[in-house]
């Protein structure tokens, strides 16, 4: 069984159903979820909020905190996945947010890539990776990655 698998099975044996926000992933957790058959009990929606302006319209990001704190940061990552509850039916939401490359800074150097996890109920956990400079495919492949594992513990 693959992790999306796991994850699916997870949610399924729990009665859960999961939302995704994706940034620099743009929809690929989504895609891996949905690649699974039968994924539509568990896979409620997902947010591809590439651009700072979709993160606060599409789920509630405040703008002062991306202006304070940048969209690569522990703070919007858990606003990311606490709008992804607020707007969805689903029990638990992952966020991703990070550099996937080129485009490094100085403080968000490539392979940056912050995660937030929201259950109902629970405060949001956030995760911070530093996948080093692998290469765009390979730190997006490797946040669905983590993603995936974050979602099935």
């Amino acid at each position: 069984m693959n992790l999306a698998e796991q994850v699916l099975a997870s949610c399924r044996a729990q009665g859960l159903k999961i939302a995704t926000a994706e940034s620099c992933t743009g929809g690929m957790v989504s895609a891996a979820l949905t690649d699974v058959v039968g994924s539509s009990d568990v896979f409620e929606r997902g947010f591809v909020t590439y651009s700072n302006e979709a993160k606060v319209e599409m789920l509630g990001v405040d703008p002062a905190i991306i202006s304070e704190f940048g969209a690569v940061s522990a703070e919007v990552a858990s606003q990311m996945a606490t709008g992804a509850l607020t707007h969805s039916n689903a029990d638990i939401a992952i966020s991703i947010t990070g550099v996937a490359g080129p485009g490094a800074s100085e403080n968000k150097p490539e392979g940056l890539v912050w995660f937030g996890l929201a259950v109902k109920g629970q405060q949001v956990l956030t995760l911070k990776k530093q996948f080093g400079p692998l290469g765009r495919a390979l730190v997006r492949q490797a946040s669905v990655t983590q993603a995936l594992s974050m979602l099935v513990r």
